[in-house]
């Protein structure tokens, strides 16, 4: 995956059409994987740069303070350096803020491109509890089927949150710990109990069936949509 260096808009040659010849080559690549619905980690990605801009923008403070510094004046009997900012320079100023406009205009519909393909992922997937769930379901399994796939990947599951100053997040951690073919004999109950027995460390574990209708790119796009819905669907069913 071709990628942007976080500040690639103010580095090296501040130049538009050199600028925009190096967005367009992201994106174009960017598009190439939404149109095989592969979404990860393109569309993480492409918000990140997507709102690095935006931020820039925003904050001139931050702006000026990741502008490299040139040599303006020196005091050699205090053996002292001053500096000045790149930023003061009105015409590069100008073609900065071009870049950023014109980037902006061009990320934002491939953002909805992925967020459309995201939302309908999600619309196909199936989230199914296994038996009882425990009152406490921050730890499990899921069983996950990829469309008509006879292969379930079953992936171990533990829920984290963490805080900062303003608010709270959860975050997913999962581990691949078997596969099975579906069957008649291999019911989602019945590879429960096999778990049960096999893993003690999860006498009571939470158990997911998660299911699509369509194939989709299983670590592309499938794993991590299921990864974010379990997440929502425990939450809101707690």
């Amino acid at each position: 995956m071709k990628s942007l260096g976080i500040n690639w808009f103010i580095e090296g040659n501040i130049d538009f059409e050199y600028k925009k010849y190096i967005l367009l080559d992201y994106l174009q690549e960017i598009n190439l994987h939404f149109n095989k619905s592969k979404l990860y980690p393109n569309l993480t990605d492409l918000i990140y740069h997507y709102n690095n801009l935006r931020h820039f923008k925003q904050n001139k403070v931050m702006l000026q303070q990741a502008f490299p510094q040139r040599l303006n004046q020196a005091d050699i009997d205090a053996v002292k350096l001053t500096y000045k900012k790149m930023v003061e320079d009105d015409s590069t100023m100008l073609e900065i803020e071009r870049i950023i406009a014109y980037a902006l205009n061009k990320m934002d519909p491939a953002i909805q491109t992925g967020k459309e393909i995201y939302d309908f992922v999600e619309s196909r997937l199936n989230i199914d509890p296994v038996g009882i769930v425990p009152l406490i379901p921050y730890s499990g399994y899921f069983y996950l089927r990829n469309g008509k796939d006879k292969t379930n990947w079953v992936y171990e599951y533990h829920i984290t949150i963490f805080e900062d100053k303003d608010e709270k997040y959860r975050g997913i951690n999962i581990n691949l710990v078997d596969t099975y073919e579906q069957s008649l004999v291999n019911t989602p109950e019945a590879v429960k109990l096999k778990l049960i027995k096999q893993y003690r460390h999860l006498p009571n574990p939470a158990v997911y069936y998660v299911h699509t209708d369509i194939t989709f790119p299983l670590e592309q796009t499938l794993l991590p949509v299921t990864k974010r819905s379990l997440v929502k669907y425990i939450y809101d069913a707690a």
